[in-house]
């Protein structure tokens, strides 16, 4: 615990973890509202609801870098008033659109909606000085983790206990209160040392292979996940124990936490493609899961490398951002997570429906190998010679 204690002890660091928590529960809860607002309530299907699902997601991994650009020029609380005020809009007015005006307004809402995952690393990678961010950065996906546990299941509460206008409602309305929490807060976005002097350096010069590696590791990591996760459940779903996947899933969590725990207070970080390339063969044996218990067991694997997988990355990108376009690459962080999940959840779909669930499985885990290695070569590769980042 020494770890992670020296980082809470850090001047603001404790603050944003709490509010980092809070803000991630109406973000985690925004997909699964949405999707059962369409089928529930619009009266259309499940594939229907993925479109907007995919705008949205579409609209976040433009958004992301553009916004992230923003923050470097104007300042976190710029960005905040741009944002709140079109979340406070879309989550009004989202309830009462028809569909082919809900796409839109997802679309827009993603492109317009505040980035709380790159906000809050931004600000850890500004707050805490290199030598500890693997404990913060684990301690932060930890913290996702855990509003996955709660975020999904309130927003699930609602649509089926209330309705699907409450629970939209009730989203926004964290979304607005968590963006009000970070403007009051105004954690910094660039580290206190000041700039080197000199000229500013181009982009060419920092967005080199080892930063694009990093990235693409991550799209790797995340499509792993999301892949494995759609995989799990139309395994348990068509062999008629759905009952069962709350619980698969909180043990799946449960595994991803103590994983990002212990790589947290590890004496020393390890090598990103090599826990992603980790990541990608523990998830090759849930393609034998049968009973849901069957399930449980064969995800701690998978799950003790999730979290680390995601700290590693946050690490090694925060350490390849140059101070004066930290916000753009911390966005870019994040349109790199958001082509994962746009990209794991539809090819692990698209595999189950052709196949099998199995197949889905076996097909997501070699390909995050292949991706792992072919990113670890690729940062390698760098012409500068200088050091991959762990």
């Amino acid at each position: 615990m020494a770890a992670y204690r020296e980082v809470l002890r850090l001047p603001g660091v404790a603050p944003l973890t709490a509010v980092a928590f809070l803000a991630r529960i109406p973000a985690s809860a925004a997909a699964i509202t949405l999707t059962l607002h369409v089928v529930l309530t619009l009266g259309h299907g499940y594939g229907a609801a993925g479109l907007v699902g995919a705008s949205a997601t579409v609209g976040m991994a433009i958004g992301a870098p553009l916004l992230g650009r923003l923050v470097d020029r104007r300042g976190l609380r710029t960005m905040l008033v741009l944002t709140l005020c079109a979340e406070a809009v879309f989550w009004t007015v989202a309830p009462w659109l028809p569909y082919p005006a809900l796409l839109v307004g997802a679309l827009l809402g993603g492109l317009l909606g505040m980035p709380v995952y790159s906000v809050i690393r931004q600000s850890l990678a500004a707050l805490v000085p290199p030598p500890r961010r693997r404990p913060a950065f684990a301690l932060d996906s930890m913290s996702v983790e855990l509003s996955y546990i709660i975020g999904p299941a309130v927003g699930t509460l609602l649509a089926l206990q209330l309705t699907t206008t409450v629970g939209m409602w009730v989203v926004g309305a964290g979304w607005v209160l968590s963006g009000f929490a970070l403007w009051a807060l105004n954690p910094p976005t660039r580290a206190p040392e000041p700039p080197i002097a000199g000229a500013i350096p181009r982009v060419r010069q920092w967005l080199d292979a080892r930063l694009v590696a990093a990235l693409l590791a991550t799209s790797a990591a995340v499509a792993l996940v999301f892949g494995t996760e759609l995989s799990m459940i139309a395994g348990l779903q068509t062999s008629g124990q759905a009952a069962w996947i709350p619980v698969v899933n909180a043990a799946w969590c449960l595994a991803s936490l103590a994983g990002g725990f212990v790589y947290g207070a590890a004496s020393r970080s390890r090598s990103l493609f090599a826990l992603v390339a980790g990541l990608g063969v523990a998830t090759l044996p849930v393609a034998f899961g049968g009973p849901w218990w069957s399930y449980a067991l064969l995800l701690v694997p998978a799950g003790l490398l999730c979290a680390p997988s995601l700290a590693a990355s946050a690490e090694a990108v925060s350490a390849l951002a140059p101070e004066h376009a930290r916000g753009l690459v911390t966005g870019l962080h994040g349109s790199a997570i958001t082509l994962g999940a746009a990209v794991g959840t539809p090819l692990a779909g698209l595999l189950i429906d052709l196949a099998s669930p199995a197949a889905a499985v076996v097909v997501v885990g070699s390909a995050g190998v292949l991706v792992a290695v072919i990113a670890a070569l690729l940062a390698r590769s760098n012409g500068r010679g200088m050091p991959v980042p762990s």
